[in-house]
């Protein structure tokens, strides 16, 4: 993938879950300011790492399940899945840096 992909509630479990490669999910809502801030960066890192993790982007508003599942208290909220399990969480915008340091220490 070279773009962020979407999920649902109801998609969640096959397009992360059950994902081959890592998942960075960013948890996001329209209303959220600091969301629309990270969204570039998040296009780019999809880009840059293309083949070795997948962004998904779930809106909280309209698949709120989720996110109760999961935890999720404020946005945006990123978690990063792998082999099905939560391995890293990073509430509100960080910069660039920070999300590739994240990222790497988990590829």
């Amino acid at each position: 993938m070279t773009a962020p992909i979407t999920v649902t509630d109801d998609t969640f479990d096959e397009k992360v879950l059950k994902s081959d490669l890592p998942v960075l999910v960013d948890f996001w809502a329209d209303w959220c300011g600091p969301c629309k801030m990270i969204a570039p960066v998040l296009e780019e890192l999809a880009k840059e790492y293309a083949g070795r993790l997948t962004i998904a982007k779930i809106d909280f508003d309209a698949s709120p399940e989720t996110g109760r599942k999961y935890g999720v208290m404020g946005l945006p909220t990123l978690n990063l899945y792998k082999n099905g399990e939560v391995v890293d969480q990073i509430t509100g915008a960080k910069p660039k840096r920070v999300l590739m340091k994240l990222i790497d220490q988990h590829l």
